[in-house]
């Protein structure tokens, strides 16, 4: 081989390593510190509505009181839920349907991204709870609670299966900005 031939072999496998490596870092910062996620269904609004895209922040993430966060009801991998913290571990949640009111420990919580009061839970219940969110769980809603699938039937989520909170939105780009 020429001396021209191997510098340009040379130049190439430098490319294929370089490229290489990008995937790589790509694929470990995709895994670790942040992911894109887009919201199917209505069960945020409206705050956040159907086909919005997130971006997710997971490097060493806990869970707080207030938090858009995306989990894994299942373990299954394949559907993902977006809800928002409304009490840890250690705190009791209680939601009066009548008056519309979410407490937690006893101290009544500012929802002003609430639009509508909420149907009655199964069983014409007039509330939920009081309910201890157990060790190592979140109790999350959805802002749409009339059409959210959240902790009131499923349960407390496991802190394990959240994989970040959401914040920013960066599409439609008339809506990007962050989140709260």
């Amino acid at each position: 081989m020429t001396e021209k031939g191997k510098i340009i072999w040379r130049e190439l496998f430098e490319w294929v390593q370089a490229i290489a490596l990008a995937l790589i870092v790509a694929t470990l910062i995709r895994m670790f510190v942040f992911t894109l996620v887009s919201v199917e269904g209505i069960s945020m609004e409206p705050t956040l509505q159907h086909r919005d895209r997130l971006f997710v922040h997971k490097f060493l993430y806990t869970p707080q009181n207030g938090d858009i966060v995306v989990f894994d009801p299942t373990g299954g991998r394949s559907t993902k839920y977006i809800k928002r913290v409304i009490a840890t571990e250690g705190q009791t949640v209680y939601i009066n349907f009548a008056n519309n009111s979410v407490y937690v420990d006893n101290e009544l919580i500012y929802e002003p991204y609430i639009l509508e009061s909420m149907n009655i839970l199964r069983d014409n219940q007039p509330s939920f709870g009081p309910m201890l969110v157990p060790e190592g769980t979140s109790f999350v809603l959805g802002d749409n609670r009339n059409n959210s699938h959240d902790s009131r039937a499923i349960g407390a989520v496991d802190n394990r299966r959240i994989e970040g909170r959401a914040v920013l939105r960066f599409f439609p780009p008339r809506t990007f900005g962050t989140l709260r």
